[in-house]
Parts: C-alpha cells; structure tokens; sequence
C-alpha cells in the first residue's frame, strides 16, 4: 500500500490506473479504523481493481463546540488495517493540502439537509459535501463505497453526484455491529465502561420500531412514540430526535403504505457522546 499525501499525486496516479483499463473504488473516511471501515475497503474490492481510503478529519463539518480537537486519531494503526485488507492506496492530505490559504468555495447540497441532523448540527452538511467534492476531484473513482450508519449524509451524496454530474456509482453498505448490537463507530471509544453497557439500548429501541411495522402498525407517530417510550426508560441518554421517515425522500407521511421502505433514524447523547443509529424496514 502507498500512502499519498499530495492531491496532484493522487490524480496522476489514477490516471495512470485509468489508462490501463482500470476501474478506481474510493472509501472516505476520517481515520480511526474499525471493523465498519474496514468492510468498506473489503467490499469496495467488488467493484474495481484499484481500491484508495482516504483519511481525512475534516475541520469544515464539525460544529465550533463539537469534538474536531479531539477526535480519535491513531494514523500507525489506520495504515495498518487499511494494508491488512488489501487497500491499494491510502490519500492521506493534510489540512492545508485541501483548504489552502484564501479557500472560500463551499459547496451547498439542498432537499436533504434541512432536517435531522441538518438542523442539529448547523453547517454540517456543507462541511460534508465540500470535503466530499473535493475526495472525488483528487480520487477520481469509479465508484465510491459509504456506510449506512451515516443514512442522511449518504442521500446527501448522492444528491450531490446527480446534480452536480459526477459520473460515480454510490455504494451505500449496510451498518456493522457489535455482538450486542451496538453501531460501529470511532466515537464509541468516548464511552465510560458504564455508558458503553447502555449503549446497545439504542438497537433494541429501533427493532422494536422495526416489530411494530412488522406486525402491523403503519401510523407514524405510534412507532416513534414506541421508539421513544425504550428509549426514555434509560436516564443516561438525552435525546437528540428519533424520527420515522420515507428512506428516500426523508418525508414524514401521516401513514405509510404497503411496499414502502422506511428508515428509523436515531441521535442520542450518551454522557458527552452523541451517537447516531438507524434501521431500514419494508412496510408488509
């Protein structure tokens, strides 16, 4: 594996790969790899001969009093798992590589950002959508692989690759879990050893969203409300929003139909931590 630290480096190199016939995967993410990660970069493996992860933590996304400072870093371990499962090359830029001096674009995705965590986190999505034009101008791929986990910032992606004409397949892949059905993610190494057995209460309050469509209940308001009451029982979490949503429009109907694919959509905190989850079911 080759870790590229230069955008002009890295587009000479997939240019090189393209006039070979090559097809390019790009996996973004912010470092700090877990078994989520890494099932990315293994599955991207499907889709071409040329796998790059990017590592990036990028400043524009978080909030003035969210955790940029502190977010997990460990780049020796990053470069490790990423080589452990086959990736090819690692685009590791720093900060002023992508936002030099006197950098003023930033790139404005409408439709999906004006709810959820668009309104809880303020600037948030334009942060994502700049980064992310950005990773796919210096990557250049064929196809690019996201995690569900983060299931409104992927329709955001997606939205921007249509509109602005990118000519790359979106590859949303499926969230991985811990055995006790806790979400991956690299903020879960925040949590207390108190909070971390709380956790996997996030899970257990979305499949009972997920049963009570399953036996019946289409109105939208009793599955929140049956989401909710599981999670208000535990006093550790403060509750960011659970809402019960369209997949793919994000609208919230009165009633869902039969046929319709619904995502549960949850943002908790947990002491400091917040943490978000979701679940995908087809309405029966």
């Amino acid at each position: 594996m080759i870790v590229v630290e230069k955008v002009k480096e890295m587009q000479k190199i997939v240019d090189s790969h393209k006039k070979d016939g090559k097809r390019i995967v790009c996996v973004p993410t912010m470092g700090y790899f877990h078994k989520g990660h890494l099932s990315l970069m293994e599955l991207a493996r499907d889709y071409g001969e040329i796998v790059v992860a990017t590592l990036f933590v990028n400043p524009t996304q978080f909030g003035p009093n969210e955790d940029f400072e502190r977010y997990p870093r460990n780049f020796q371990r990053d470069l490790e798992l990423a080589q452990s499962v086959g990736v090819d090359y690692l685009f590791a830029p720093h900060i002023e590589e992508m936002y030099p001096d006197n950098f003023f674009t930033k790139v404005v995705v409408g439709k999906f950002t004006d709810k959820f965590e668009g309104v809880k986190r303020p600037g948030h999505f334009d942060g994502v959508a700049t980064i992310v034009t950005k990773l796919f101008n210096a990557t250049k791929p064929d196809t690019a692989i996201f995690g569900q986990k983060d299931f409104q910032q992927a329709l955001v992606v997606k939205q921007l690759v249509k509109e602005l004409l990118f000519d790359i397949k979106i590859v949303v892949a499926p969230i991985v879990r811990e055995p006790d059905g806790l979400a991956m993610s690299s903020r879960n190494v925040y949590l207390s050893e108190e909070e971390r057995k709380v956790a996997p209460k996030i899970y257990e309050a979305l499949n009972l969203g997920i049963k009570a469509i399953q036996n019946g209940e289409r109105m939208r308001k009793r599955i929140t409300s049956i989401v909710l009451q599981h999670l208000r029982q535990f006093r550790e979490f403060y509750i960011d929003y659970v809402a019960v949503v369209d997949s793919e429009t994000l609208e919230e109907p009165e009633e869902f139909m039969t046929g319709q694919s619904v995502v549960i959509l949850v943002a908790v905190y947990l002491g400091k931590t917040r943490l978000i989850d979701n679940v995908l079911v087809t309405v029966p």
